[in-house]
Formats: C-alpha cells, structure tokens, sequence
C-alpha cells in the first residue's frame, strides 16, 4: 500500500508553496512563501521515486532520511515523518526555510534528472517542523541524568547551538558564550526575516534555555573574558565563532562615507526588526530608503541584500558580479526572487573604484569577459579595456564574503594553530584542535560556508567531546 501512495512524479507535476506577489512581499520582511497545506505536502512527497540509492540523502550534509520522511507524509503519518526528520538534524525547520536546495538534495533528485522536475523537499520539511510546533510534537529536551561535566562553546550560531543541543541532551552543563546581545549568531543577525522569520530561530533558544543551556551574552572572548578562563571554567570547550571579518575592495576611494560591509548592513535591518533602537539606521548611514544601491559580490549575502535594500524602499538597487549568471555562486532560486521584486543584475561588471571623495556618488565599473578556466574548472574573469563606465550610487554593500579573525592574536593563545587561510586547524572527524580538550567547528575551521555543514559539524564535535568527557585521563575542571 505505502508503494502504491509513492512513484507519482509521472503524473504529479511539481509545485513549490504558493509566492506572495512580489510587490506586496517587497513591502515588508515577512517570509514570502505561503504554508503547504496538508494534502498539497503529501501530494508532493508522493511524487518521490524512493530510489536505492537515494541522491537527495547522499547530497545532504547531515544525511537526513529523505525519501522515508517523504513516504511517511505522503502516507499521513505526520508526526513519525516529523520525528524521523529531526533524528538527524538539530534545525529541520530552519534548513527548510534557508538551504540551498536547488544546490543539495533537490538539486540530486533522480526524477529532477530525468525531467520530472524535483520533489519539494525543503517545503515538504519546513511544513513538517512547522506542524509538530503547533501540535506540540516537539519535545521538550529533558535529559535522563544530569552530569557533573561541563562544556564551554564559544559561539551561539547554527554549529554552537547544534553542539549545545546534543550535549545538554546527554546530560552535560552546558555554557554558551557569544559577543552578541542575542543568541543565534547567523541565524538571528545575518538572514533577513524574508528569508527567515526570528520567532522560529528564538523558539529553538528557549528550548535550550528550558533545559539548562547557559547563555552568557554580550561577551568578546579576549576581551570581556579570557580564552584561559573560558577553558578553566570546562571540562571541554568548542570554538564555533564563525567567520565574520568582511572582505573589503582595495579600490581607489573605497573609505567614503555609503560604502559599508554586508553584515553591518543587514545586523541592523535584523535589529530594527527587533524593535531596537540603532542609531546607524536612524542617521540613514545603513538605510537605503530613497538612495540608488549599488551591491557587489554575487553570493547569498550579496542576494540578501539587494533584496532588503528593496523592502527599506530604495529607488534602484543594482547587484554587480564578476561573472556570468550561470557561475554565480547564490542560490538561482534567490537570484529569481531578486529579480521579481525589481533588483537589476549587473552581469560581468566589477569595481575599479569609487565617485564621490568624502561621500560616495558613484561606482566605477570594469566590464569583463570570461577567459580560461582556472585550476578549478571555472573560467576567469578578464577585464576588458577601455570599457570602463560610471555606476551612480548613495550606498555601496560591500558581500564579498567573509574570512576568519586571527583567533590566536585576539585570544592570546599562540598555541592554538591554524592553517595558512587564518582558519582554526581542527581533525576533520573529531574536530580536535593542537590544544588539549578544545574543539572547533563551522565556519571557523571549514571557512564560509552553509548553516547546514556548520549545523553537522556542530553535531559531530558534540559527538566526539562525549567520547573525550568519557576517557579515564579526562581530568574535570577545577
């Protein structure tokens, strides 16, 4: 019976969640996919094939149990179907909401291959998590014994927080420290409410509130607290700070006032959704109401915030990449959405400088041709001579991407090595470090990267203190 419910692709189109009309969703922050209803999610997830060997799960960082999650909806039996797909991931609701699907398991479906077009996986599991919230299908996390061990993470973005869930799961005390005023890191400051609503990131913080997890906010690790005195304080302690220094332009002009970093700009969009009060976006320095937006880089950032400069009501917003559509590295699906909601995509353009003197007016592009592949396969960008034209603009957003602070430096640890990219040097199964009893995970030893892979890490690391809390020589904090 359960096969007969399955294998519908031939017959069943797919179909994404409705979209709100672009120019309504353009008007504020709210995430702009509707909610499947319960027989359009087990429509969809009927269209699964259930392959042997299933790409989805294969392409899927945390290896979620797709295709039984998918007969189990398709089936009704929605709460095993949510249990089974929260078995492997910390976030399942986050990850349908924010994954790059199109690049993961979507992207691998069999019958997308073969031109079916791909089973909605991410919608089916954002519906799924959505549900067990609002039937109270999500337990609460109640330990069976508590233990004496303690674990310090530095860090309450995705892969912290992952690593906070699984430990304080087994029993551990757990303590997260983080230089923000809010816990979510990423999660919370980076991805607009469009992409991301805060409600379902601060429910997965109170749950770990409710267990136990210790939140020590608005501490800068080397500054407000030593690195010495976190690892005093722990029998164990996991680094997952993330990456957060901005790549900036060597360009001429570039220190003028409206050209400003991707993750400044959006912190105070979030914050501003928050109802706090930031005086950065009250004097107009990071709001683009009523300017011409001019956006480098062409990755998800970059898509993030074109897209918010069109909801803070500016009169143009442009997005300059040094390559093609078809070699940007966003999601095409955000790229789509960009551009219904008015954003012009300014394909192989880079900046050569900037118009303006103490405030910026203006970009200067550099037209560009893609030459010979590079040791990667990709081509490179060439510039073209003499193609050179001036881009008006009142705010510049720096998405260039980000790189890892210089941990040791900053921390006082020289001893905690790194690779020649600044990032933390960490096993790559037990994400140990050179330092006894510290661990690493996210960003910060893979650099910038996914919610998703920083989520497994996160989990993994928790996995691997477990197996070091437990060794004999293990000596408990003093």
């Amino acid at each position: 019976m359960a096969v007969q419910r399955m294998l519908k692709f031939v017959t069943l189109g797919k179909e994404m969640p409705e979209k709100r009309p672009a120019n309504l969703r353009a008007e504020d922050f709210h995430e702009i996919y509707r909610q499947f209803a319960a027989s359009k999610a087990a429509e969809q997830a009927s269209r699964c094939s259930q392959c042997g060997v299933p790409y989805c799960q294969t392409h899927c960082p945390l290896h979620n149990n797709i295709p039984d999650w998918l007969r189990l909806t398709a089936e009704g039996r929605l709460q095993e179907a949510y249990e089974l797909s929260q078995a492997t991931n910390t976030f399942p609701e986050i990850c349908g909401r924010i994954c790059p699907q199109d690049r993961l398991c979507e992207g691998n479906c069999v019958i997308e291959q073969s031109g079916h077009g791909t089973v909605t996986i991410g919608s089916v599991e954002k519906y799924l998590t959505d549900l067990a919230w609002e039937n109270g299908w999500v337990a609460p996390i109640k330990p069976g014994v508590d233990r004496a061990e303690s674990v310090g993470i530095i860090g309450a973005g995705p892969g912290g927080l992952a690593a906070a869930d699984v430990l304080r799961r087994a029993g551990v005390q757990v303590t997260v420290y983080d230089r923000y005023d809010r816990a979510g890191g990423l999660l919370t400051y980076g991805i607009p409410g469009f992409k991301l609503e805060k409600p379902v990131v601060m429910q997965r913080i109170e749950q770990l509130e409710t267990a136990g997890v210790q939140f020590v906010l608005n501490c800068t690790v080397g500054q407000d607290l030593s690195f010495d005195a976190i690892r005093g304080r722990h029998d164990a302690v996991l680094i997952a700070t993330g990456v957060y220094k901005s790549r900036d332009i060597q360009a001429p002009g570039v220190g003028a006032e409206g050209i400003v970093k991707a993750l400044d700009y959006l912190t105070a969009s979030n914050r501003k959704s928050f109802g706090d009060e930031v005086a950065e976006f009250d004097s107009g320095l990071l709001n683009a109401a009523g300017k011409r937006v001019v956006v480098i880089g062409g990755g998800d950032t970059a898509m993030d915030c074109v897209r918010t400069a069109i909801r803070q009501g500016a009169t143009s917003v442009k997005c300059l990449y040094r390559r093609d559509k078809a070699n940007m590295p966003g999601s095409q699906r955000e790229v789509q959405n960009a551009e219904e909601e008015g954003v012009e995509f300014v394909w192989l353009s880079a900046p050569k400088g900037f118009t303006g003197g103490t405030v910026v007016e203006g970009v200067v592009v550099q037209r560009m041709r893609l030459g010979a592949p590079d040791s990667t396969g990709r081509q490179m960008p060439e510039v073209i001579e003499d193609a050179d034209y001036v881009e008006p603009a009142d705010l510049v957003v720096q998405a260039l991407g980000f790189e890892p602070e210089a941990l040791p430096k900053l921390w006082g640890v020289p001893e905690l090595a790194v690779t020649r990219w600044g990032t933390i040097k960490a096993d790559f199964r037990s994400h140990a470090t050179s330092l006894p009893g510290v661990y690493a995970a996210g960003d910060i030893v893979r650099g910038a990267s996914l919610v998703v892979w920083a989520i497994r890490d996160g989990r993994e690391a928790a996995d691997a203190i477990l197996s070091y809390l437990a060794q004999p020589a293990c000596v408990a904090a003093e």
